[in-house]
């Protein structure tokens, strides 16, 4: 089973000189030299390489739209916020082969013609970061950055940008917005990042996994790429899961594997004493998938079938000791805190949605709140929201809803937490709780 990109990750990373022995920096060679920029979109076009950030939309038809024919910088952006509960795979990357993505980026940069590039770093990875500007100062003075890269005319700037811990940064145009210096909200869309992002010029933002998979591309070519792959979908993943599982961490494995591999066979199965009832498949803001699940696929298709969203491709696994409505609750909390606040849906909707799911999770909660519940649903669902962030917190609970609805209505019935003795105490907020039943 070939790993191109985890094969040669290590602590500390590999220096420029070392990645350069072992075949590192030859795609930016054969680019820049050898290749059109358009060559390069085309070959990552036809790989059918798919975003892995979460979006799953094709790497090179999003590089295809940006106009080549307008005059003034464009710019590449690498987005390595990683704040996705329960999401570490870029960390991993960074960590241990930051020079892997530093070759993707240039490669990427020249394919649009970027004048300028930034890797948007989350600012809780300090490791990274020295191990990110240290690449950068390498490739500045081996000539794969700076003016007139390899003698060819092409000229290429980096920067290392850390962000401030904003989970709302992993929406692009909101990304752009807080890079330019401004309160991170997303942009109106169209028109669209490809052809005004950063500063109003054409912007690229990509996943570190997706950039990170470009030299190898170029390297070996579109067929490769799709025979690493069980599925229509090419590639590589970087699989990961979390939670009361025997051996929790982090595998680079064919896409398209299934859960019960990536549960059973990696990740060691559930520990002693605990037992499996869901997991969410791609990260906090994917919907719950449960055992008659175990046997699809993890390929953006197979889990759009079964009702969820591959995303980050990183699990988070639910045991039969934790509360279904306490881990729904503590993820509605996050995203509370994480809304931007500048849509009402948003702003106002996750908050009465956490309080109602905590005042359940006290035995407080009345047989209506599950109805107001699956209202929020719909309210803060997709097309009723600025961006994305809304309707990614509906997933977890919405599921939580049809698989667990059993537990909330324990909740209700007991007037407590049956997973809990004794009942937790209230946080201030709750006592707002019955103001919102209006």
């Amino acid at each position: 089973m070939e790993r191109p990109l985890t094969q040669h990750i290590t602590f500390p990373p590999l220096e420029i000189r070392q990645y350069e022995a072992i075949g590192g920096y030859q795609a930016v060679r054969k680019a820049v030299r050898h290749m059109q920029p358009q060559e390069v979109t085309a070959l990552v076009k036809e790989s059918n390489m798919k975003g892995r950030g979460g979006a799953g939309f094709s790497t090179g038809m999003k590089w295809s739209f940006v106009p080549m024919d307008v005059p003034g910088p464009k710019y590449l952006v690498a987005n390595a916020d990683e704040m996705e509960p329960g999401t570490f795979k870029d960390r991993w990357l960074l960590e241990g082969n930051p020079h892997q993505l530093l070759e993707g980026m240039i490669v990427a940069a020249y394919a649009i013609q970027a004048t300028e590039a930034f890797v948007f770093l989350r600012w809780a990875y300090k490791d990274a970061a020295i191990a990110v500007r240290k690449a950068i100062a390498e490739a500045y003075d081996a000539g794969y950055l700076g003016k007139d890269i390899l003698g060819t005319g092409y000229s290429l700037e980096m920067h290392l940008h850390t962000g401030v811990g904003r989970y709302m940064c992993g929406e692009e145009t909101a990304l752009l917005n807080s890079l330019e210096g401004k309160r991170a909200t997303p942009r109106a869309k169209p028109p669209f990042p490809q052809v005004s992002g950063l500063f109003g010029k054409p912007t690229i933002v990509n996943n570190v996994e997706t950039l990170s998979f470009i030299p190898h591309i170029v390297n070996k070519g579109a067929d490769w790429f799709k025979s690493l792959s069980r599925t229509a979908d090419g590639g590589t993943k970087i699989y990961g899961v979390s939670g009361r599982v025997n051996k929790p961490g982090a595998w680079e494995l064919p896409m398209g594997i299934t859960m019960r591999e990536l549960m059973e066979d990696y990740a060691g199965g559930m520990k002693n004493g605990f037992g499996f009832r869901g997991v969410l498949p791609g990260g906090a803001s994917t919907d719950f998938l449960i055992e008659k699940h175990m046997d699809i696929t993890l390929d953006f298709a197979g889990v759009a079938a079964a009702g969820s969203r591959l995303g980050t491709g990183t699990m988070v696994v639910l045991d039969d000791q934790t509360c279904p409505v306490g881990f729904v609750h503590n993820l509605e909390h996050f995203f509370a805190q994480e809304s931007c606040g500048f849509c009402t849906p948003c702003r106002e909707g996750l908050p009465w949605t956490e309080k109602l799911l905590w005042a359940i999770e006290q035995g407080r909660g009345r047989n209506e709140d599950l109805e107001l519940l699956l209202r929020h649903t719909e309210w803060l669902g997709p097309g009723n929201t600025f961006c994305a962030l809304a309707p990614g917190a509906m997933e977890p609970l919405q599921s939580a809803l049809k698989y667990f609805r059993d537990d909330f209505e324990r909740h209700i019935r007991e007037h407590r937490c049956p997973y809990h003795d004794p009942v937790p105490a209230a946080p201030a907020s709750a006592h707002l709780h019955h103001t919102h039943h209006l």
